[in-house]
């Protein structure tokens, strides 16, 4: 959206956010919804990369398929020691976090 049109937007009263803001989300909680996005997009980018399904994902992980469906949606009932052995299980590496990391949010002006 273009800055003249936002900020028209604004002045009528409309507020920019994401949806961070609107869930009312500390810094903390935004740290570890990242965290877990990020680790959710690593762990299918290197699984796509390796030609592997769920299943055999899975079973790497002595796991279950639908279990691996869960992490690559990102369902909160997935830990994160899950996600974590998924990502090193795949050969990842920490670093490979910054590249699946989401792009910072948009962040609205106060009003």
């Amino acid at each position: 959206m273009d800055k003249r049109k936002q900020k028209a937007l604004e002045a009528a009263g409309f507020r920019f956010g994401d949806a961070e803001d609107f869930l009312g989300l500390n810094e903390e909680e935004r740290q570890l919804v990242n965290l877990r996005l990020a680790l959710c997009r690593a762990v299918r980018r290197l699984r796509e990369r390796q030609k592997l399904t769920q299943q055999q994902l899975a079973v790497k992980l002595k796991s279950s398929q639908p279990h691996v469906a869960k992490l690559k949606a990102g369902e909160v009932d997935v830990s994160l020691d899950l996600l974590f052995r998924a990502l090193f299980a795949l050969g990842g590496r920490m670093a490979d976090l910054k590249q699946s990391a989401p792009p910072p949010s948009v962040r609205a002006k106060s009003a």
